[in-house]
């Protein structure tokens, strides 16, 4: 499930960075609206290709991590974990 804050984080950039579209920006304020002005459970209610997009981005985030030569052991291990996990969902 995707953390609301991580969402808010994400859009909050995308209006601060100078080289996303107009579109783009409006899309961002009407998320962060319904994430700040609804109820907890209605800001859930993103649309699935939004849900769908986030595991295959996380997904490739932690397996680049797992193949980081720079990444201690311990934390590539988390990684396997939650991708496991995130593979199940």
């Amino acid at each position: 499930m995707a953390d609301p804050e991580n969402i808010a984080r994400g859009h909050k950039a995308n209006l601060a960075n100078p080289h996303t579209s107009d579109e783009s920006k409006e899309r961002s304020r009407q998320v962060l609206e319904e994430l700040q002005g609804g109820e907890p459970e209605e800001s859930r209610h993103l649309p699935k290709v939004f849900h769908r997009e986030r595991s295959c981005n996380v997904a490739r985030g932690l397996k680049a991590a797992m193949s980081n030569p720079h990444v201690s052991e311990e934390a590539k291990d988390r990684d396997r974990e939650r991708l496991q996990e995130l593979e199940e969902d």
